[in-house]
């Protein structure tokens, strides 16, 4: 499939079309470069969340997840006990996912540690954009790169837990790592 044409006549890519939220996220977020460390940290646990479910279903529910995590503070959810996880754990505006929470709370833990900044990391492993030809269609985006198998493997050696392959490609396509929008898509540049 190669971009649609939206309500307001700009060409998307096809999944950007499908629901208001989609069309902002497509537009305004998606793809574009992404740096700090509470702003990766949220897209990090997200992409953990939506592992399984529609990316819709997380994106209505991230007020209500920003809200639950501190505002993704790394700082703040690394101190989270098990107090907080039974709170997450009964709050019906996020997903109450116990293996996802907990890797929420770990992940933020393992940020403290990390001996680099987390932008700096996650950053390493973006490939030259240069060496990657524009998706044509969504059957030229791949779900799991040679990078992504790289920063999912390091991840997980710094303790990072529900980072596999797929959602580290994810996680890469939602913060600018790589631009797969499609060629003919309006934010293709």
């Amino acid at each position: 499939m190669t971009a649609a044409l939206g309500p307001d006549g700009r060409r998307r890519c096809g999944w950007g079309n499908s629901a208001d939220i989609y069309v902002a996220y497509h537009d305004e977020e998606w793809g574009v470069p992404l740096r700090g460390e509470r702003e990766l940290y949220e897209r990090l646990t997200l992409e953990a969340f939506q592992s399984g479910l529609s990316w819709l279903t997380i994106l209505r529910k991230r007020e209500a997840f920003r809200t639950a995590f501190a505002r993704f503070d790394p700082k703040a959810v690394a101190e989270f006990d098990d107090a907080d996880v039974a709170r997450l754990m009964a709050d019906a505006s996020i997903v109450r996912n116990r293996a996802k929470i907990d890797a929420a709370v770990n992940n933020a833990r393992a940020i403290a540690d990390l001996d680099v900044p987390l932008d700096e990391l996650l950053w390493s492993f973006a490939p030259d954009p240069a060496g990657r030809p524009r998706p044509r269609t969504l059957a030229d985006v791949p779900a799991v790169t040679p990078e992504s198998k790289a920063m999912a493997k390091e991840l997980k050696r710094r303790g990072f837990a529900f980072v596999g392959p797929t959602t580290a490609y994810a996680l890469m396509q939602a913060t600018g790592m790589v631009d797969d929008h499609l060629a003919d898509c309006w934010r293709a540049s």
